[in-house]
């Protein structure tokens, strides 16, 4: 029965399913997806959006505390990447399906 996933750690389909629940709003799925292959501290981000810039913080916060995202200040900057670039992939697949 493992074939399937049905034998699955518990945990393990947790996280899966926490972070695709996190991917779960057209904000955060344009964040990754614009995020793939590179960095962008969050004025470019909000800027590429055309969004409030406290709008896109608190989406970027959630999406670090929930590992998909990687942080680093660069002085007074944040500077934010994908953690993994399979998540990438993940939202390519899913926005290729419009």
């Amino acid at each position: 029965m493992t074939a399937n996933g049905i034998g699955r750690p518990e945990m393990d389909l947790e996280e899966k399913a926490l972070l695709l629940r996190t991917l779960g709003h057209p904000v955060r799925l344009k964040i990754v997806a614009g995020l793939a292959g590179k960095c962008a501290c969050v004025k470019e981000i909000w800027e590429c959006l055309r969004l409030p810039q406290a709008i896109v913080s608190q989406h970027l916060k959630v999406m670090k505390k929930n590992g998909i995202l990687d942080a680093k200040r660069d002085g007074v900057r944040v500077c934010y990447s994908l953690k993994n670039e399979m998540m990438a992939e993940l939202v390519t697949v899913l926005l290729a399906g419009k």
